[in-house]
């Protein structure tokens, strides 16, 4: 059958009136985008192995469906792959593709707004879609403060096929019924081993060259104490040799032993593979109550190898006027951010300064949380506090063009999200950190720290060491990589 495309975005004929809130769009034109997607079919329930971890990458290898995105929350993993119809959001506009449709439309002035408007003409009631965004997409929500480039800033997937897995159980959703056999013999086949270490020098490497780095977070501090912003979270990138070609399920499995995180995800869509122990959520929206909250954490210090060693750490962190003066100016923002959301009198502090262990480190945390007002949604909810606050800085424009202007490259999937989003108003965003990132044949990791007037860079160098060694020491190699380059 021939496919068809509507692509109006490059189009010079007139558009209609747009919603308010969305100028020179309107919900019908996104009407039939999605008609001929799939129904999914009854669900199922088999047995699975006790460790969900170990089930999803079970599936993971099994290659159902191409694309795929594994997301751990509070316990349950679940797996959806194969797109059935997807979004993609870029500068210029947003292009939803379903079966032989696609259909293309401009960008307005709130394009997540849009994004909602384009999922809310899915012919299904109770959707549930995966995806990411990239850090970049804040220049879109924030004016002026960066260029967000040509790649895609967001993607989104409505899945073929959908598995929740608990401890021993696996509950199947699919509109492909070939995948229900495949499902139950990967499930009951070997996990296999999670392979040998991909970098026996890992300490070495993430060490190597601290100059450019130490140099941008002086710049950063001198700008701080000239009054132009008052913290930015500065990263640095950790590219991994050629030769060690990290397999990404052992990887995650090794890695996810080893952490202790609020989300964590293996994804592979939307030309980005990458695996991921995220220590906080950029938002949580829950359907019915329409409560919205979100997870600074900022302020960090190594566990040590001892509990006496994390214990005085622990104190020195707790009594470090820097470090709390960090947290405070995150938890003051995200105050802010919330309260431009929700009803009058509904924001609280519920959990302030707390200590969260996250892999081979430990944060101060707290939990901001409000009500929606009654003309606000989910991905109102996104664009307002996305990015995280606790990966830009404040103000939140300045951080960002500080960022643009202090580091080498595009931070790409990098301190951007990976999240679930329900047709019943939910919305689950991990804070995309801790994480090897796959693209293009390379291979990385990156990890950043808050500068404040009072930072000095060994110090900040030293914290984006700390970090990278939640996941350096995981990364596991592939069986097709090459020999390991004599020392």
């Amino acid at each position: 059958m021939t496919g068809t495309t509507d692509t109006s975005r490059h189009s010079g004929t007139a558009r209609t009136p747009g919603t308010p809130g969305t100028p020179g769009t309107s919900r019908a034109s996104w009407a039939s985008w999605a008609d001929n997607l799939p129904a999914p079919g009854p669900g199922h329930t088999v047995d699975s192995p006790e460790n969900p971890a170990e089930a999803a990458v079970r599936l993971a290898r099994a290659g159902l469906g191409g694309e795929y995105v594994v997301y751990e929350r509070t316990g349950t993993w679940i797996y959806a792959a194969g797109p059935a119809a997807t979004l993609t959001l870029d500068a210029e506009g947003i292009t939803a593709r379903c079966g032989n449709r696609t259909v293309a439309r401009p960008l307005g002035g709130a394009p997540l707004e849009q994004l909602a408007d384009a999922l809310a003409h899915l012919p299904h009631q109770d959707w549930r879609v995966y995806g990411w965004a990239a850090f970049e997409l804040a220049h879109l929500l924030h004016p002026g403060t960066g260029e967000p480039g040509h790649d895609p800033l967001l993607h989104l997937m409505l899945p073929t096929t959908e598995v929740t897995l608990t401890p021993g159980e696996a509950r199947i959703r699919t509109s492909d019924p070939e995948h229900l056999p495949l499902i139950a013999k990967a499930l009951a086949g070997p996990t296999g081993q999670t392979g040998e270490a991909a970098l026996a020098d890992a300490e070495e490497l993430l060490r190597a060259g601290p100059g450019p780095y130490q140099h941008a977070v002086a710049r950063t501090t001198a700008d701080i104490r000239a009054g132009i912003l008052q913290k930015a979270v500065l990263s640095r990138p950790l590219r991994l040799p050629a030769h060690t070609a990290p397999d990404l399920t052992a990887t995650y499995l090794a890695g996810r032993r080893a952490n202790t995180p609020a989300r964590s995800f293996l994804l592979d869509l939307g030309g980005w593979r990458a695996a991921g122990f995220s220590p906080e959520t950029v938002v949580e929206v829950e359907a019915g109550t329409r409560r919205v909250s979100t997870q600074p954490l900022a302020g960090t210090r190594a566990l040590g190898t001892r509990p006496e060693e994390t214990a005085r750490l622990r104190a020195d962190l707790l009594g470090d006027p820097k470090e709390i003066h960090e947290h405070a100016l995150s938890v003051r923002l995200a105050v802010d951010e919330l309260t431009g959301i929700c009803r009058q009198g509904t924001v609280v502090v519920e959990e302030f300064m707390t200590v969260r262990e996250r892999g081979s480190v430990q944060h101060l945390a707290s939990r901001a949380t409000g009500r929606l007002a009654d003309d606000q949604g989910p991905w109102g909810a996104f664009a307002a506090l996305f990015p995280a606050i606790t990966a830009t800085g404040c103000p939140k424009p300045e951080a960002l063009r500080t960022i643009s202007r202090y580091e080498s490259e595009p931070r790409g999937l990098y301190a951007g999200a990976v999240f679930a989003a329900d047709a019943d108003g939910s919305l689950d965003a991990a804070l995309v950190l801790r994480t090897v990132f796959q693209r293009d044949g390379r291979g990385w990791l990156r990890a950043g720290a808050g500068v404040m007037g009072q930072s000095t860079p060994e110090r900040e160098w030293e914290e984006t060491c700390e970090k990278l060694r939640s996941v350096a020491p995981h990364l596991r190699r592939s069986p097709d990589a090459p020999p390991a380059e004599p020392r």
